[in-house]
């Protein structure tokens, strides 16, 4: 079984947000790998990484970092894999926001589709769902995703309507 999504990450430190990413994959049954590269501490190995990702047949790149967070836009700028930049509030973080410009700021040409802070879980979403484009298994499943979270926001509504309160109309 080959990777179809790779997760990378500047460090294992930030393997409690980038598992988020593994977990909702492994749900799906989309195979992925995940591993630590530093844009700073292991420059080399991020280039060969990027240059070569798409001959393993890696579909996606999800790419998480914080402080700089130079990995998701260095690997953007080496493949033509679509790339999901995770920012990540770390020790070294200014509340995040460093981490969010540093990868929501691309240069034309070479964009990264970023989301929230620590939100890896919608980048496994987003990666699925663009893998989903050619797999009608894959977008079956991602329906019903979508459909169990619209079911928990009506069971939600269901359990408010019980809550009894003197003024509640």
């Amino acid at each position: 079984m080959k990777a179809l999504v790779s997760i990378i990450m500047g460090s294992t430190s930030d393997l409690t947000i980038m598992e988020e990413a593994a977990k909702f994959l492994n749900d799906m049954e989309i195979p992925f790998e995940i591993n630590a590269l530093s844009a700073h501490r292991t420059p080399d190995r991020v280039m060969t990484f990027a240059k070569e990702a798409h001959t393993r047949g890696v579909k996606v790149i999800i790419a998480g970092a914080g402080g700089a967070a130079h990995l998701p836009g260095v690997i953007a700028g080496l493949t033509p894999l679509p790339v999901i930049g995770v920012p990540i509030k770390s020790s070294n973080s200014v509340n995040g926001w460093d981490s969010i410009l540093s990868i929501l700021q691309m240069p034309a040409g070479i964009p990264v589709a970023t989301v929230a802070l620590d939100g890896a879980r919608n980048a496994g979403i987003l990666a699925a769902q663009m893998l989903a484009l050619s797999d009608i298994d894959l977008f079956a499943k991602l329906q019903q995703y979508k459909q169990q979270l619209a079911q928990k926001v009506v069971d939600a509504n269901q359990k408010l309507d019980n809550i009894q309160y003197k003024y509640k109309v």
